[in-house]
C-alpha cells in the first residue's frame, strides 16, 4: 500500500441541504402546534366570554362590589327638661365577614388570646352566624375593644384576612342606676330574636331594646338603616365607595320623668329596698319611678359576663326587679278611702254614719277576734275619723255589709286586679280575690273571714306600686280616670302622636261633695291624724294621703306584733300614698319600703321631702346634673361627659312633732 493511500478523505464541514430541510420542518411543526394552541385557547376564550359571560361576570361583580348596610343611630332618650338620659357614643367592635370562610372555628380559636373573647362572646357570635349566614355580613364578635386589644390585633391583623375593627356607635347610660328600672337597656341581639326581626330592617344593626323603654318604644328608637356600595378586594377589605344612601336615625324621645325629682325620691329610698312611683293625677303623666336597690345598666350592652348576670339575679336584695312595675304587696290601710267610697256607692254609709270601737270585731256565731290595731279600739267613730286614724275595726264592719260580691266590682273599678296600661313591658296585674278566683286556683271555698282581713287591705289583695298611685290619682281627679304613662312627645322620622289617656269616669252613686269630703278626710290623715309627724311645718299647699302598714307574716290570735322577735325580713312592709296640693291635685306618690315597719314613720316622710321639692324648690332652684370631672376615665377615654354629681337634698332640722293619733299606719 502507497503511502498516499493510508490518508483519509476530509468530511465535509456543513450540509446545508439537510439542515435547511430539517428546520422548514420544525418551523413547520411549531407553526401548527402554535396555531392548534391558539385555536384552542381562542375557542376557550370565546366559551368563557359568550357563552359564560353572565355568570363570570357576576362571579366577578359579587366579589368586587359589594353591598353593605349601614346601621342608624339610635335615637335619644330626654327627661321632660330635655336632660339627656340614653347616648350614643363610638366604639371599636370586631367585625368577621363570612363569605368563602372555611373555618369559622378555627379562626374564633386563633382569635380568642388575640381580642379576649369569652365563650359568651364566641356563643353569640356563633348562634348570630347560624341564622344570618353571610346575609348581613360582616357580624360582630366583640363590642367595645379596650386599647390593648386593638394593639393586639393591629400586630397581626395580616393573619385575620376576614377580621376588620371598626367604629360603632352604640348606647350609653350617663346616670347608671339612677333611671335603669324605667329606660332599661339594649343588648346584643340573639338567636331567638334575630329570627324573628326584619332582616330588612336591622341589616348591620347589633343591638336592640331588651327591657323598659328601649324595649317598647323601639320601633320608634331603631331608625332606618342606609346601605353603600363598596369596591373590595380578595380578603373583603373596602378600596372604595362608590355608591350610598344615608340611614335616618331613630326618633328622640322625651320622657314625663323629671330628673330632680327621679334624684330625689332615688336618695330618700337608698339603702333600702322599695318602690316610689309619682305621676301627675290629671294627665297620668309619670314624674319619678324608682325601684330599689338598681343597678347599671351599661355592663349589658356589649354583653354582661355570666358571672357578673348571675351576681346580679341571685343578690337577694334582687335589684334586677322591677318593684314599681312587677313587685306585688297587700296595700294595707291604703286603700281604705276607696272602700269608704264604696260604703257611699252602694248606700250602705254616709258621712254621719257611726260605730263604736272597742278594739276588735267578729263575725256573727264566730269567736275569731279581728282585732284593732289599736289597743281598747276609738271609740265612736265616722267616715271622716276612720280614714284619719285608720281605724280597722270600721272597715271589718263595712266589708262584712259589703260582702265579697259588691267589694270586688266596686275596688276593680279602680284598677285594682288589672293592668294600667303603662308604656312599658312586663306589668304584672296584681290581684283581687273573688269567690270564683279562689275556687279556680285554690279549689276551694271562698270563707267569710277573707272578706274581712279584704277590707283592711290584707288576704290575697295583691297591688303593685303604681296600681295603687292611679287608684290614688282617681281620687285626685274626682273619679277621673288617666292611664300612667311615660311618653311626651318624639322627635324624628316618624310621627308619634301620644294616644288619649283618659280612660273615663268612675260610675259613682255618690255626689261631687263625696269625693271632696273624702279628700279632706286624707288631709286628716296629714293634719291630725296617723301621718301628722309630715304635715308639721308645711306651708303653701296641703297634702291628702293615706298610710298602710302591710303584714308579711300572720299573727297568730292573742299574740301582738313584736318586731324584734321576727327576722327584719318577716317585719312590716311600710306604705304611704298621696295627692298634694290637695285642692288643686299636681303630683300624686306612692310609696312602698320592704319590711321598713310603720308607713307613717317610713314611707311618709320620703314623700314629704318629695312634695316640698317638686311643688316649692324645682320651681326656684331644680336639680339638675352636674359633668363629670375634667380628667374622668369617660373623658380619657374619648366618651361623653354627661355625668352625676352627688346631689343629695337635705331635710330640715328636725322640731318636735305633735301628738299623732294612730301612730301605727
Amino acid at each position: 500500500m502507497t503511502r498516499f493511500s493510508r490518508i483519509k478523505r476530509p468530511t465535509p464541514l456543513k450540509d446545508t441541504v439537510s439542515e435547511r430541510d430539517l428546520f422548514r420542518s420544525r418551523i413547520f411543526t411549531a407553526l401548527i402546534l402554535v396555531v392548534v394552541c391558539f385555536c384552542i385557547l381562542l375557542a376557550r376564550y370565546a366559551h368563557l366570554q359568550i357563552q359564560q359571560y353572565d355568570h363570570f361576570s357576576t362571579e366577578s361583580n359579587k366579589n368586587r362590589i359589594k353591598l353593605q348596610a349601614i346601621p342608624p343611630t339610635r335615637g335619644y332618650i330626654y327627661d321632660r327638661n330635655g336632660i339627656l338620659l340614653a347616648d350614643n357614643h363610638p366604639i371599636f367592635t370586631v367585625m368577621v365577614n363570612l363569605d368563602d370562610m372555611k373555618d369559622i372555628q378555627q379562626t374564633l380559636t386563633r382569635l380568642t388570646p388575640v381580642l379576649d373573647l369569652t365563650k359568651d362572646d364566641i356563643d353569640r357570635f356563633t348562634a348570630r352566624a347560624k341564622v344570618t349566614g353571610a346575609q348581613l355580613n360582616p357580624i360582630a364578635l366583640k363590642i367595645d375593644l379596650n386599647e390593648s386589644q386593638i394593639a393586639r390585633f393591629s400586630e397581626r391583623k395580616q393573619e385575620f384576612p376576614k377580621v376588620s375593627i371598626q367604629t360603632k356607635m352604640t348606647r350609653f347610660y350617663p346616670y347608671g342606676d339612677l333611671f335603669a328600672h324605667v329606660i332599661g337597656y339594649v343588648g346584643r341581639i340573639n338567636e331567638k330574636e334575630q329570627a324573628t326581626l326584619d332582616k330588612n330592617a336591622y341589616a348591620g344593626t347589633d343591638l336592640i331594646g331588651k327591657i323598659g323603654i328601649e324595649k317598647y318604644y323601639e320601633d320608634l328608637l331603631h331608625g332606618i338603616p342606609g346601605y353603600q356600595y363598596i369596591e373590595a378586594n380578595a380578603h373583603g377589605e373596602v378600596i372604595r365607595q362608590l355608591g350610598k344612601t344615608d340611614a335616618k336615625r331613630g326618633d328622640d324621645l322625651y320622657l314625663s320623668i323629671d330628673y330632680g325629682l327621679q334624684k330625689v325620691a332615688h336618695d330618700q329610698l337608698a339603702g333600702r329596698r322599695g318602690a316610689v312611683v309619682a305621676m301627675n293625677p290629671k294627665t297620668g303623666e309619670i314624674l319619678a319611678f324608682v325601684s330599689n336597690p338598681s343597678f347599671d345598666p351599661n355592663p349589658f350592652i356589649a354583653g354582661i359576663k355570666s358571672e357578673a348576670y348571675s351576681a346580679l339575679r341571685d343578690d337577694p336584695e334582687q335589684p334586677l326587679f322591677n318593684r314599681v312595675l312587677q313587685g306585688l304587696y297587700p296595700p294595707g290601710s291604703t286603700i281604705k278611702p276607696i272602700e269608704g267610697l264604696g260604703g257611699i256607692h252602694y248606700g250602705l254609709i254616709d258621712w254621719s254614719s257611726k260605730i263604736y270601737d272597742s278594739g276588735s270585731f267578729h263575725l256573727p256565731g264566730d269567736s275569731h277576734q279581728f282585732r284593732d290595731d289599736v289597743k281598747g279600739g276609738h271609740g265612736v267613730v265616722d267616715l271622716a275619723k276612720s280614714v284619719a286614724a285608720s281605724c280597722d275595726t270600721f272597715y271589718y264592719v263595712l266589708a262584712y255589709r259589703l260582702g265579697i260580691d259588691r267589694m270586688h266590682d266596686w275596688m276593680t273599678k279602680f284598677g285594682f286586679g288589672n293592668k294600667t296600661g303603662i308604656d312599658l313591658p312586663g306589668e304584672k296585674s296584681g290581684l283581687y280575690p273573688s269567690p270564683e278566683w279562689k275556687s279556680d286556683k285554690r279549689h276551694s271555698k271562698w270563707l267569710p273571714g277573707e272578706t274581712i282581713s279584704l277590707g283592711i287591705g290584707q288576704g290575697y289583695f295583691l297591688a303593685s306600686p303604681l296600681q295603687l298611685a292611679k287608684a290614688t290619682s282617681i281620687i285626685a281627679n274626682q273619679g277621673h280616670i288617666v292611664t300612667p304613662h311615660l311618653l311626651l312627645t318624639t322627635k324624628g322620622q316618624k310621627p308619634f302622636v301620644v294616644p288619649n289617656k283618659f280612660e273615663g269616669m268612675i260610675d259613682f252613686k255618690g255626689t261631687a261633695d263625696d269625693w271632696i269630703n273624702m279628700r279632706e278626710a286624707m288631709v286628716g290623715v296629714i293634719e291630725h291624724g296617723t301621718a301628722a309627724r309630715i304635715g308639721y311645718g308645711l306651708r303653701g299647699y296641703r297634702i291628702a294621703g293615706k298610710t298602710g302598714t302591710a303584714q308579711v307574716v300572720g299573727i297568730a290570735q292573742g299574740k301582738k306584733y313584736d318586731a324584734s322577735a321576727i327576722s327584719k325580713r318577716q317585719h312590716d312592709h311600710a306604705l304611704f300614698t298621696a295627692f298634694a296640693p290637695a285642692d288643686d291635685p299636681q303630683i300624686s306618690i306612692s310609696i312602698i319600703v320592704e319590711n321598713g315597719g310603720f308607713g307613717a314613720s317610713v314611707a311618709a316622710p320620703i314623700a314629704r321631702v318629695m312634695f316640698d321639692y317638686y311643688l316649692i324648690q324645682r320651681i326656684k332652684n331644680p336639680i339638675k346634673p352636674e359633668p363629670l370631672p375634667v380628667d374622668s376615665g369617660l373623658m380619657s377615654a374619648g366618651l361623653p361627659i354627661h355625668g352625676v354629681s352627688a346631689i343629695t337634698i337635705t331635710a330640715a332640722k328636725a322640731k318636735p312633732a305633735p301628738k299623732i293619733v294612730n301612730a301605727q299606719d
